[in-house]
């Protein structure tokens, strides 16, 4: 098998000495010579990322952060701009919180970035799990952040998500649509549709098949333009333990981007498979699904505590663990990332052995590395960078998943 596609996720994450620094600097999401250093030294990396063979370079959606930890308010921007500047790499998002996003827009706005990039361009979908941003930016179909908890928020929260992620895809696929859900329609209001637009003659002669009525009223919409890629670009939906959410996307054809340990890949990766054949999909065990990892690569055992003590601590203390309050009184912070499955690294030979075992769990066509950039330096990202792809990534293509050993 082929050794896994590599995309390089960043935020960026705003960097500070360490959390009483960070809160010294309050509040340092709004800190302009932060993030424009930031923003532009980006382009460093992408470029770096680029020149090594890595497939895809992205970045996020989230709202609000003004502790600096996650500031990526339009990703949409951003890729258009890495496509500016690049000529091979693929560009893309993981991706639009669709439960906060109309989705006409999202189909418009992705479907120029992949004209921009002659697609080149990915596209991501999330349900949101950040009640700050979430909450408030779904506010109109009262929506609400989710964790998978089978909640009724939840289900609400799926309902939407699914709901508009699939008018994405009519706004990308046909000629004119009519959007008719339970918490979107279009046109609006929908029974009586839009009624004496001045333009309707040249609508109804010249428009999309459907648009107006014989009596001139607007009854259907054409989305314009349609995406680049026929019938449009490859789609990631961010999945963490939701099996609902894999079979949705097994149905689908979505690849699945899986924040969960190995045995977790592995066990939705076969989920996944087993559901895409009843929907007529012949998709080999890895196929469309997304490891993502936090790695480091370091020069000893005690260079990689460093990393972690000076790179992630503080992220993973004080925003990723509250939203999964599951750990005891006392911690030891570093060894609890080491324990997570999510976090790998150490030496390159430490290193390259945890990624062959993950990939001898699941062979996923996709690996997301994600660095806490700018909070781990530039420089110090495209070196590890560029000693994962020349030294782990070519094993990972001769790695014999354990299922095929089994047999």
């Amino acid at each position: 098998m082929a050794p896994p596609k590599v995309i390089l996720q960043l935020y960026p994450m705003l960097p500070a000495e360490d959390e009483e620094d960070r809160k010294r600097k309050r509040p340092l999401g709004r800190n302009r010579d932060a993030y424009n250093k930031a923003l532009h030294d980006w382009i460093d990396i992408i470029q770096a990322a680029e020149d090594l063979g890595v497939w895809g370079a992205s970045t996020i959606e989230h709202h609000l952060h003004s502790e600096g930890y996650e500031v990526g308010p339009n990703p949409g921007i951003l890729n258009a701009w890495w496509a500016s500047q690049f000529k091979k790499i693929n560009v893309g998002a993981m991706g639009y919180v669709m439960a906060t996003q109309d989705p006409i827009r999202v189909a418009e706005e992705t479907a120029i970035i992949d004209h921009i990039t002659r697609g080149r361009y990915f596209v991501g979908f999330a349900r949101g799990y950040q009640s700050r941003w979430t909450n408030t930016l779904g506010q109109f179909t009262e929506t609400r952040a989710t964790l998978s908890d089978g909640s009724s928020d939840d289900e609400r929260n799926r309902e939407i998500f699914e709901e508009r992620v699939n008018m994405v895809l009519e706004c990308w696929k046909q000629d004119s649509v009519r959007l008719e859900g339970k918490y979107y329609q279009a046109p609006f209001p929908l029974e009586e549709g839009i009624a004496n637009y001045p333009a309707n003659k040249i609508a109804a002669a010249a428009g999309g098949e459907g648009e107006v009525d014989k009596n001139g009223t607007l009854r259907r919409f054409s989305v314009t333009p349609a995406p680049y890629q026929d019938p449009h670009p490859p789609i990631f939906v961010a999945v963490s333990r939701s099996e609902p959410s894999v079979r949705y996307c097994a149905r689908n054809g979505f690849t699945v981007v899986h924040f969960s340990k190995g045995d977790g890949v592995a066990k939705y990766g076969k989920v996944y498979q087993e559901e895409a054949a009843k929907h007529g999909f012949d998709f080999k065990f890895g196929e469309r699904q997304n490891t993502v990892r936090w790695p480091h690569i370091a020069k000893s055992a005690e260079d990689y505590d460093r990393k972690l003590k000076q790179y992630d601590l503080d992220i993973y203390k004080n925003f990723y663990s509250p939203f999964f309050p599951q750990l005891p009184a006392e911690v030891d912070w570093i060894e609890n990332m080491k324990q997570s499955g999510l976090f790998l690294g150490g030496t390159i030979e430490t290193a390259r052995a945890q990624f062959q075992e993950e990939f001898a769990k699941c062979p996923a066509e996709y690996l997301t590395l994600i660095f806490h950039y700018a909070q781990q330096p530039k420089d110090e990202v495209i070196w590890e960078l560029e000693q994962f792809m020349r030294h782990i990534w070519p094993t990972l293509e001769a790695v014999e998943p354990q299922a095929a050993k089994a047999a």
